[in-house]
């Protein structure tokens, strides 16, 4: 069974298909039991860091997670999942993260450059549409079991105005550029996340869920 933790912050009725679609048994709950008797965790999420923390307190799920960590049950975060897994967000100054993980989510820069090469005049004239929404191709930094039998280069659908910045680069299993240099997937242990949705990511998103579920504790 697989846990898809409601807190009131969207997108979970789409990650529940994609999940059915894989051949997973998802249930959406905020119950406790629940939540720690499964066998895999989702943490997905769409709105705004303050907000999902406080949803997260009221409905007493920080300890809750705190210990699906502990347990080792395969935990994913997706978008507002992945940022929430860290320590702090520019989006909502003095608001402290899980931080089960070590890093900042910074907002995208929108006088950033276009692509990595391009000169200042060309971000100057041509600035960045934020939130960035679409699709990018993923560079794979280090071994990454949710990126097993994909290739580097791999297109995934992004929609977000903040990236996150770990503290630690060897966590760091995917990166992507948009105005900067984002992280874009983590793994630490059995703790995984995503900054872009691989629910939304056609055929490459249905094999990291795969790879997901085929993780033990």
């Amino acid at each position: 069974m697989i846990a898809i933790i409601d807190y009131d912050a969207g997108n979970l009725r789409s990650v529940e298909k994609a999940l059915i679609r894989v051949g997973g048994e998802p249930v959406i709950t905020r119950n406790p039991d629940v939540i720690l008797g499964a066998d895999h965790v989702i943490l997905p999420g769409v709105g705004a860091f303050g907000d999902a923390m406080r949803s997260l307190s009221e409905y007493g799920l920080v300890s809750v997670i705190h210990e699906v960590a502990e347990r080792q049950i395969p935990l994913l975060g997706i978008c507002l999942g992945l940022q929430l897994l860290f320590e702090s967000s520019e989006e909502s100054p003095g608001v402290e993260g899980l931080s089960l993980l070590k890093g900042t989510i910074r907002r995208i820069p929108s006088d950033g450059p276009v692509t990595r090469n391009a000169s200042a005049g060309a971000a100057a004239s041509d600035p960045l549409k934020i939130p960035h929404m679409g699709w990018n191709s993923l560079h794979f930094d280090h071994p990454g079991r949710l990126f097993a039998g994909l290739s580097e280069g791999t297109y995934v659908y992004f929609v977000h105005s903040y990236y996150l910045q770990a503290a630690d680069p060897s966590i760091v299993t995917a990166s992507t550029f948009y105005g900067t240099d984002i992280h874009a997937s983590v793994e630490k242990g059995n703790l995984f996340a995503c900054q872009f949705h691989p629910e939304k990511s056609s055929d490459a998103g249905m094999k990291m869920l795969e790879n997901f579920l085929s993780i033990q504790k």
